[in-house]
Formats: C-alpha cells, sequence, structure tokens
C-alpha cells in the first residue's frame, strides 16, 4: 500500500504509538482475519438501530466524483502539523479490551454508522486502556473500520494524523486507538447529546433558539481553530452529523477522516480529488477540485441555513424546486421582507428578530459564489458572538402588536381580538395582524 503517515523521530523516541502506527500503516494490509477469529467484530451484531436516539453518525456520500474522474492528486494522508508537537497522548488499545469494553460489539451498543465504520458505546477504566462495568468508570464512543476497507484505513491514519496532534475544546478528543491484525479502531471521548443532525432533523422537540446559536458559535470556533495555526488545515467534511453535542450543548467537531492539510507558502489552495457529501461542498470544489478554507466556509454557510430552517441541505422528499436546500433559500436571504419565511415553523416565533436577520446575513455571505467573497471563520465567529444576547423574541414582538390592536378596536367599540383567533393569524412578526385565508 503506497501509504505513509511522517513522523518526526523526535514524538517517535518520545512515545511508542507514532512506531506502532507507522509500522502498521506502512505494511501492506493483512489478510481478513477469519470469522472465527477472536479478534474480529461479529458480522451478526452490526444491525443498524434506527430507532436510537442517541445515534449521531449519519452515513455520508464521501465520493462526490467517481473513482475516474478523481482530480488531480491521489489524496493521501498528510502529516500532522509540525508546530508545537507534543508527546504522544494516545492510548493504544488491544482489540480485546475494546470488545469488552463494548459488550462484544453488540446491537444496542450501536450509536450509529457512517461512512468509516459503525460506532459503538462503550466503558473503559479512568486511569486506563482496561474495560470497565457499564456505567462506571469513564464512557466512550468506539468507532470501527469496515473490514477491507482501503478508503477508511486511509481516514483512519487522517484521524490519528490531525486529532491526535489538534487540542481545542471545540474538537472532540481522542482518547486513543487499536491497530491488531486487520482491524482498525479508534476510542473517542462520549458525547451526551448527540449530533445536531439528530436534534434538528430527528427529534420531535424543536432545538431552542439560544441553543442554536451557541452551537453554531461553537462549530464556528472549532472550524477558525483548524483554519488559523501555522499549518491550516481544511476539515472538508463540515455538516450537522459531525458536530456533536455534549451535555451543556457545547459543540464539538467529529470525524477527522477527510481533513487536509492547507495550502502553505504561495500556493493558493490544495488541488485534491473531490470527495465530501452533497448538499455541502462549495462549487468551486466540486468544479475543479481546488481546495482552500474558504470550502469549509461555504459548507459553514449551508449548516447555518439547517440551522435556521430546520431543513435538511438536500431532501429528495420535498417538491423538486425545494429539494436543494442552497437554491430553495438564496432568493428569500436577499430579500429582508421575506427572510422571516425561512425560518423553523417549529419555533412558533420562539426566536430573536435581529437574530434572524444576521443569521440570514451571515449564511448568505458564506454562500457567496465567489470565494473570496465569503468571509473568514475568524469573521464569521466575530458575527456569531453578540446574537447569544439578543432577547427580541419575535413572540413578544407579536403579541404587543396584538395588544395595540385590541386596544384601538376597544376604543372604536370593536370586539377584542380572542387568543384563539391570535394563534390562527401567526405569520411573519413583519405582519400586523392580517389573517392567513
Amino acid at each position: 500500500m503506497n501509504m505513509k503517515v511522517v513522523v518526526s523521530m523526535e514524538n517517535e523516541k518520545k512515545c511508542g504509538c507514532w512506531a506502532v502506527l507507522k509500522r502498521g500503516v506502512r505494511g501492506a494490509c493483512k489478510p481478513s482475519a477469519s470469522r472465527d477469529s477472536p479478534n474480529t467484530i461479529p458480522r451478526t451484531s452490526l444491525v443498524y438501530d434506527a430507532a436510537t436516539e442517541t445515534r449521531y453518525l449519519n452515513a455520508s456520500n464521501r465520493e462526490l466524483c467517481p473513482p475516474n474522474e478523481a482530480r488531480l492528486s491521489s489524496d493521501n494522508p498528510d502529516p500532522p502539523p509540525q508546530e508545537k508537537k507534543v508527546p504522544c497522548q494516545l492510548l493504544q488499545f488491544t482489540f480485546q479490551e475494546l470488545k469488552a469494553a463494548t459488550g462484544n460489539f453488540r446491537p444496542d451498543s450501536i450509536l450509529g454508522e457512517g461512512g468509516f465504520g459503525y460506532v459503538f458505546k462503550g466503558w473503559i477504566e479512568e486511569d486506563g486502556t482496561a474495560p470497565a462495568k457499564p456505567g462506571s468508570g469513564i464512557t466512550v464512543a468506539v468507532k470501527s473500520l469496515k473490514p477491507d476497507g482501503l478508503q477508511g484505513h486511509r481516514e483512519w491514519v487522517a484521524e490519528v494524523d490531525f486529532l491526535g496532534q489538534l487540542h481545542h475544546p471545540n474538537l472532540v478528543k481522542l482518547i486513543g486507538y487499536c491497530i491488531e491484525d486487520d482491524q482498525r479502531l479508534l476510542v473517542y471521548e462520549f458525547m451526551t447529546r448527540g449530533s445536531l443532525e439528530n436534534h434538528l432533523f430527528r427529534r420531535t422537540v424543536p432545538l431552542p433558539w439560544s441553543n442554536r446559536i451557541k452551537i453554531a458559535l461553537g462549530a464556528a470556533k472549532g472550524l477558525a481553530f483548524l483554519h488559523n495555526g501555522p499549518e491550516p488545515v481544511i476539515y472538508r467534511d463540515f455538516k450537522t452529523s459531525n458536530i456533536l453535542l455534549d451535555t451543556e450543548y457545547n459543540a464539538k467537531l467529529s470525524d477527522f477522516g477527510l481533513a487536509k492539510a492547507g495550502p502553505q507558502g504561495d500556493k493558493t489552495h490544495v488541488s485534491t480529488r473531490v470527495v465530501g457529501t452533497y448538499g455541502y461542498a462549495a462549487p468551486e470544489y466540486v468544479m475543479t477540485g481546488h481546495l482552500t478554507a474558504k470550502s469549509d466556509v461555504y459548507s459553514f454557510g449551508v449548516v447555518l441555513l439547517e440551522i435556521l430552517t430546520g431543513r435538511r441541505s438536500m431532501d429528495k422528499k420535498r417538491p423538486s424546486g425545494e429539494q436543494n436546500l442552497v437554491s430553495w433559500a438564496r432568493p428569500y436571504l436577499a430579500d429582508k421582507r421575506k427572510l422571516y419565511q425561512l425560518v423553523d415553523p417549529r419555533l412558533e416565533l420562539n426566536y430573536s428578530l435581529k437574530g434572524v436577520q444576521k443569521i440570514s446575513q451571515l449564511a448568505y455571505n458564506c454562500l457567496s459564489r465567489d470565494p473570496k467573497s465569503r468571509p473568514n471563520m475568524d469573521e464569521v465567529m466575530k458575527a456569531l458572538t453578540p446574537l447569544q444576547d439578543f432577547n427580541d423574541l419575535a413572540i413578544l414582538s407579536y403579541h404587543s402588536r396584538l395588544s395595540q390592536q385590541g386596544r384601538r378596536k376597544k376604543k372604536d367599540g370593536t370586539p377584542q381580538i380572542t387568543y384563539t383567533q391570535s394563534k390562527s393569524m401567526r405569520a411573519s412578526p413583519l405582519n400586523t395582524g392580517k389573517q392567513h385565508r
């Protein structure tokens, strides 16, 4: 396999895990273990439980172009950033330890499935790699590589490369890994509230506006951190299913399998084959294979639209003119009189008027067809930060208008509007009381 991980000798001396990793990656892939092997995840246990509320990884369309249309680059994983390298703190697990930690990878421990493989819930002891009883020790998420998956192996290497070196409050923490026979597994901190995708599109209770703003800001901080390093990183797969949430709805970026080292020196872009997820990828990247940080900014704009509207980036169940979220929403974003029609109807006017205006304008800028016109992630962060403090809820403005209208009618001797009637009149907060017909 023509693949390698570039690691400094200094790190190798400080920590043995990189040496093990390098040996495993450079060597040829070993044949799949037999079905009877104790080091094989039971295939019969890999039953996807669609009803699992905590599922937080969504199957993604990794390849946007067929293999014979791949762009300019073999897209080998990039070396981890060289600046401020720290001794490797990743734990090296054995397959048997992770097998025990997840209860033999049983179906009821499945959290979700992605392009890489399955994700299982497990428990390990606080002071090492030993498995712990369910409900004790540290709760973890264990991601397993699908057998015989070259693409998965490549992404596994990229995850260890980047998350082994990058540490930030808005990036999911990689705890350790397992490389044994043909098994490739990764162990992460467990994110209690699952994915943003789950909360926006699968829960019956709508995600509150304040939480949406908090999540958008946290995700923006994670992207800004990646883009602003001495050796910037382009995330390349920013989407709602890769934004995970802790108990307090703090957002953390996960799944770095498609991450790519950004352009260096005088280079304006990285040329690479086109991978990612339909509906999120920047148009210029899809057409040319030229990857820049502004490609991530476009994807951020798509996610902002999903947060604002409660609609998926691509939804084949909607009418033909509404299946692509960006195409459908763009005319509304450009018209201040119409933008409130974009807001997720499940919020029922429980959102900030100014917040909607600011989010809409920011999304519009991030989705600019000209990459150079898009803001950078620092500018996005600055735009999002004050939105947390807006308390001008649309419902308060609406009731204020109703109250004023009621007083005028009472003064004129006209019967006051009833609460039942007022509910039927809910529309844009800019509506001054005209009832829907």
